[in-house]
């Protein structure tokens, strides 16, 4: 475990240039500490069957560092979580080797049954600062998924993945013009929000044909017309 720990460490130095000891490492990086507490702690009291206390643990280890890591989560060798705020990893994620979170980023889940809900990221994914990756979706290997994108459906390796939806853009390392990952069953609040107006426009234009109408059949409009 002790090697596991000095992986760790180099991983910081290697991905991060604000590192300049390593006792800076292990003293000011919540990654590290997180992971750390996860990998000694928390998931082995999983693994033993000593559930609650697991999760009692994991609480403290969220209080301290400001990331959750569910105790039954899978987390492989290599991954760096940088800053890691605001970093939610669900129960039945698996994050892969050499994989690098930021903060915010989301592995959630949609389904409320006792199944593989949660992401899988493969081997040297990159996760930008906001991501959400919702659903038992795959993450190929080599992929990167763009800040603040929200990802529903799985990702081809050596991609780039942007926006929300997210779309991917890059694929083996050239532009594919944004496939849309058939992602159709999102709501798109801008569109709806268009349209939410047009149908008022709609309903008012229809309102004052209306009364158009009524002040006709009344004679209002050649009273005010007459000199």
């Amino acid at each position: 475990m002790l090697s596991r720990l000095r992986e760790d460490v180099a991983v910081v130095f290697d991905r991060d240039p604000a590192a300049r000891s390593t006792w800076e490492v292990v003293t000011c990086y919540p990654g590290f500490h997180a992971l750390a507490w996860h990998r000694i702690v928390v998931h082995r009291l999983w693994r033993a069957n000593f559930r609650w206390l697991a999760r009692w643990l994991a609480h403290w280890g969220r209080f301290l560092t400001g990331i959750e890591i569910h105790p039954a989560a899978k987390m492989g060798r290599g991954v760096f979580i940088d800053h890691g705020m605001g970093i939610v990893i669900g129960e039945t994620a698996e994050v892969g080797n050499n994989v690098s979170l930021l903060q915010g980023v989301t592995l959630g889940g949609t389904s409320t049954r006792r199944e593989k809900r949660h992401p899988t990221l493969r081997d040297n994914v990159t996760v930008g600062s906001g991501a959400k990756i919702i659903g038992a979706i795959t993450i190929g290997e080599n992929s990167r998924v763009g800040a603040g994108s929200v990802v529903v459906r799985d990702v081809p390796p050596n991609a780039v993945v942007v926006g929300v939806p997210g779309r991917v853009t890059f694929k083996d390392g050239q532009r594919v013009g944004g496939i849309d990952m058939n992602m159709t069953d999102l709501p798109d609040p801008v569109s709806r929000a268009i349209e939410q107006l047009v149908e008022q426009i709609r309903g008012l234009e229809a309102d004052l044909d209306t009364l158009r109408k009524q002040m006709d059949r009344d004679g209002i409009r050649d009273k005010e017309d007459a000199p």
